[in-house]
């Protein structure tokens, strides 16, 4: 009798910018990370080979079957503190999704999480506590993302908010650190800033910015004197001119909302926001980190991953130690997380194809 392969396991994380690809020898921890591939957004043809060098045979489907991570433009993740007394009120969520955040919940696919550990939030039990988070998307983007993938030869065996497995991994790893420093957690996109806070005892505070990197542009063509924004877009974006000296002018918008949002959250706490850790920022915009740590005065967050993988039940191969750089924080969050027995808080089910 022939003993059949081992299931290997795949990993996906989409960004603005590219893709991030994992094969691992299981599907869940216990796992070895034995190769990781990296391709831009508009590279097709990058993309196909890495998936043909992540899987040289082909699946029966001829796709590549992947536990997945995307960051859709209208995802929300919102921290709230409920009322007790109204928790028995059927309407009750609906009432803080639409008038303290303004969302439309017949239009969302939403989960409400707790706020410390991430797990499904049970008002039934003695546990729950006050401080949730609410955490989704609009319904349609689960359409688009999941069409967005199968287009490219990924099929969706898990959709997840890679919004959600980044904050998770950093709150485990702040929490196996001991990292007692409150971490501002910022996704810079392009008309957007997505802001939050975490610690080692969970999400502290969300905030939406609506200040990206395209808000930048205006200040690049005045500062170098182009003669339009879409000189200084080209520029912005293609790292062939080193704008470290105007860091601190194109991030000035931002820095003062920012401010502002861990100013309330210290006055609340009484906790000093010290580290920063950005997610979804091309590496070309790496230099961007270092100028918004510089100008709120706090210091980058340097994760050792290692230790915490190996807590996990996570080894890296010698072939895929890029893993262990910050922006594959999120693709790390989906495999440390990631149970077929029990599906995340936040997985969508994929969409059945024929």
């Amino acid at each position: 009798m022939l003993f059949s392969a081992k299931p290997k396991g795949y990993f996906v994380e989409k960004t603005d910018y590219g893709y991030l690809l994992a094969r691992t020898s299981s599907p869940v921890a216990p796992m070895v990370i034995e190769e990781v591939r990296e391709c831009p957004l508009s590279d097709q043809a990058a993309l196909l080979d890495a998936i043909k060098q992540l899987q040289p045979k082909k699946s029966s489907t001829g796709y590549l079957h992947a536990s997945c991570g995307v960051y859709t433009p209208e995802r929300f993740i919102r921290k709230a503190t409920l009322d007790p007394k109204k928790l028995k009120d059927p309407n009750y969520f609906t009432e803080v999704l639409t008038q303290q955040f303004r969302l439309e919940p017949e239009k969302c696919v939403t989960v409400i999480l707790n706020a410390a550990d991430g797990a499904d939030y049970d008002p039934a039990k003695p546990s729950a506590g006050k401080e949730v988070v609410f955490a989704g998307l609009q319904a349609e983007e689960v359409v688009v993302a999941q069409n967005s993938l199968l287009e490219v030869g990924i099929y969706p065996e898990r959709l997840e908010l890679a919004s959600i497995s980044t904050l998770g991994a950093l709150v485990s790893y702040l929490n196996f650190s001991n990292t007692k420093t409150p971490t501002l957690v910022l996704e810079i996109e392009a008309d957007t800033t997505n802001s939050y806070i975490v610690s080692a005892e969970g999400v502290e505070a969300t905030r939406p910015i609506p200040q990206g990197l395209e808000s930048m542009i205006p200040v690049v063509q005045k500062e170098l004197g182009l003669k339009d924004e879409e000189s200084a877009r080209k520029l912005f974006y293609s790292n062939t001119f080193d704008f470290t000296g105007m860091g601190q002018s194109l991030i000035k918008k931002l820095l003062k909302e920012l401010q502002s949002s861990i100013g309330f959250y210290e006055v609340q706490t009484g906790q000093s926001v010290g580290l920063l850790f950005t997610g979804l920022l091309s590496p070309k915009l790496a230099w961007l980190t270092q100028a918004i740590a510089s100008g709120l005065g706090i210091a980058t967050l340097k994760a050792d991953l290692q230790p915490w993988l190996t807590a996990r039940q996570i080894t890296v191969a010698d072939s895929a130690k890029a893993v262990l750089e910050p922006r594959w924080f999120g693709l790390l969050g989906l495999m440390a997380r990631h149970d077929p027995t029990t599906p995340a808080a936040n997985a969508v089910p994929a969409e059945k194809k024929d």
